[in-house]
């Protein structure tokens, strides 16, 4: 088989393609391209070092790497057309609910003008599967808890949750269209090692092993799906090779091989458990600045999964205190903390 993912430098890009890599049967069965463009919004050191990771563990006649911007009309045609692959993991995107409301222009070439060109790729290259990430920032500040696929989106409160939620929207109209399986996955507050740093878990370790203080919003009244990296990738495996069938709702007389899931934890973290995890691993307790909530957050996520346990039987596995100290011990060893 062979794929192309997109983001490939990135969190959950990088975890994906390692974790392929090192199953027994990556040689045989699977041929990677990864493509990136490395950009500077958050230290691009990390996302050598990833790049870097992958590099000394696979072949070149497995893993290729190519620095590409999505955005780029003419690469992303000439890639899809040389490579001819078999399944499309798009996971590049401007990230960041809190920057878009800064520099909303990096959102639109990313995450609209680039998913376009992904898929006029897929449109006229066969492509078998294309699975892509949403967020759950599309349920904005939606009151019925926990969030299902089924829920009404269309109140996003931040440009980065439009852009996803158009992402589903332009996936069903080329699934409809072109007959393209299309799956579109609502990622949960993901963590993990190798994370981003803009991230509050990254940031909150940072201070408190330097005895800084963290500021707290919403004055610590909120709550995460946090989801770890490995359960993560253990469900976008599995859907790899779960492409859907064409769908049909009460709603409308289009039908389309079109799909989306949560993909979560499934069991919302107060965010004091939460700094209480990051204190017990670092070993020290947080110096607190307790401020109001901010634009574009929201007060919960929360995941219902059950689509996804009963279609590729997800279950996620790690709870807040193991994934934060599997984070903590890396961040230690990485920077020499």
């Amino acid at each position: 088989m062979k794929i192309l993912v997109t983001g490939a430098a990135g969190f959950i890009g990088f975890h994906l393609i390692k974790a392929i890599l090192e199953t027994d049967l990556s040689a045989r069965d699977y041929c990677i391209v990864g493509i990136d463009n490395i950009n500077d919004y958050y230290d691009t050191d990390l996302k050598e070092a990833r790049l870097r990771i992958l590099g000394e563990i696979s072949d070149p006649e497995i893993f290729t790497f190519i620095k590409l911007d999505l955005a780029d009309r003419e690469a992303i045609s000439e890639l899809f057309a040389t490579y001819q692959f078999d399944t499309v993991v798009n996971l590049g995107a401007q990230a960041g609910v809190r920057y878009s409301i800064e520099n909303p222009n990096a959102y639109i070439d990313s995450n609209v003008v680039g998913f376009v060109n992904i898929l006029e790729g897929c449109r006229h290259h066969d492509i078998k599967h294309l699975i892509y990430a949403s967020s759950s920032s599309v349920y904005g500040m939606n009151i019925k808890q926990p969030f299902t696929t089924a829920d009404c989106v269309d109140f996003p409160i931040s440009l980065y949750a439009a852009t996803k939620k158009s992402n589903e929207l332009m996936a069903h109209s080329y699934s409809h269209l072109y007959n393209i399986p299309t799956t579109g996955l609502r990622f949960f507050t993901v963590y993990g090692p190798y994370g981003r740093p803009d991230m509050a878990y990254f940031s909150f370790t940072k201070k408190i092993l330097a005895g800084e203080p963290i500021n707290v919003f919403n004055n610590g009244v909120m709550q995460r799906d946090f989801t770890y990296i490995d359960d993560i990738v253990n469900g976008i495996i599995r859907i790899i090779n779960k492409a859907p069938s064409p769908q049909h709702s009460t709603i409308t007389t289009a039908a389309a091989p079109y799909k989306i899931y949560n993909i979560g934890n499934n069991q919302p973290v107060t965010l004091r458990r939460f700094i209480t995890a990051i204190e017990n691993a670092c070993g020290k307790k947080a110096q607190e600045n307790l401020l109001p909530m901010q634009a574009g957050d929201v007060p919960i996520t929360y995941a219902d999964i059950d689509e996804l346990v009963e279609d590729i039987g997800f279950k996620p596995e790690t709870s807040i205190e193991e994934g934060i100290k599997q984070f903590v011990d890396w961040y230690k060893q990485y920077y020499s903390v």
